[in-house]
């Protein structure tokens, strides 16, 4: 069985799984996941916290979380220079770079998020959390310019997991309407704007909008929750 992965709309962190597995090259599916509207038990199953990523493996066991998913997808095939063998500097690297975005960068648009999800009449809590969301990002922006002020790539000389998981998050800036990436971060919106002309990021922009997607032959369709019940079962 080829391994599945849940991944959450709209415009989850997900994102970066997709496209490195589009990368990768292997068979896989995906489960769509609607994270405003979704309170499934069977998928509170698969992933307790309800959030997305989540990989079901081919034995059935799960994982979670996007940094653990992203190692574990580059690993599977070293040949495609996705990631790096452990206990090397390349793999320090690289680890480095996704923990960066994994914290820093995530959880800085975590008040722009809640404030997202708030009723329309809460202005002044909305206005509140999207300025702390600003300030906090900002930050990580001018981080991640400096990180790309040598390098082709966020790390290395190529593409690697932490590029794929950069685009499915360095987006929220503009996505939220908080920044001007172009005028503010412009090596930053350089790197974006060079994985947006990438394939594999094509099509998980296409999956995420419910478009048909042009994908690798390894993409073997959505699978459903109800589909999925008795491999979980097992």
């Amino acid at each position: 069985m080829e391994p599945v992965l849940f991944y959450g709309v709209p415009h989850g962190c997900s994102f970066g799984s997709i496209v490195a597995l589009e990368w990768l090259g292997q068979p896989y599916r995906l489960c769509r996941i609607d994270m405003l509207a979704s309170r499934d038990e069977r998928y509170k199953r698969i992933n307790p916290k309800r959030q997305t990523p989540t990989l079901l493996l081919e034995d059935g066991e799960t994982l979670s979380e996007s940094l653990a998913i992203l190692h574990h997808i580059a690993a599977r095939d070293l040949g495609q220079r996705l990631g790096f063998l452990q206990a090397t500097r390349a793999f320090d690297r690289l680890n480095s770079a996704l923990s960066f975005l994994h914290t820093e960068l995530h959880g800085a648009f975590a008040p722009a998020w809640t404030a997202f999800k708030l009723p329309e009449h809460a202005t002044k809590e909305k206005d509140m959390l999207r300025k702390l969301a600003r300030e906090r990002a900002a930050e990580t922006y001018a981080h991640l310019e400096h990180m790309l002020s040598n390098p082709a790539w966020l790390a290395g000389d190529h593409r690697t997991v932490a590029d794929a998981y950069l685009i499915g998050v360095a987006r929220w800036g503009e996505d939220l309407n908080l920044f001007d990436l172009k005028r503010e971060y412009p090596l930053l919106h350089k790197h974006l704007q060079k994985l947006q002309a990438d394939k594999a990021v094509a099509f998980a922009h296409a999956i995420e909008d419910g478009q048909p997607a042009t994908s690798s032959d390894a993409f073997l369709g959505h699978v459903t929750l109800d589909e999925l019940q008795p491999r979980l079962a097992a």
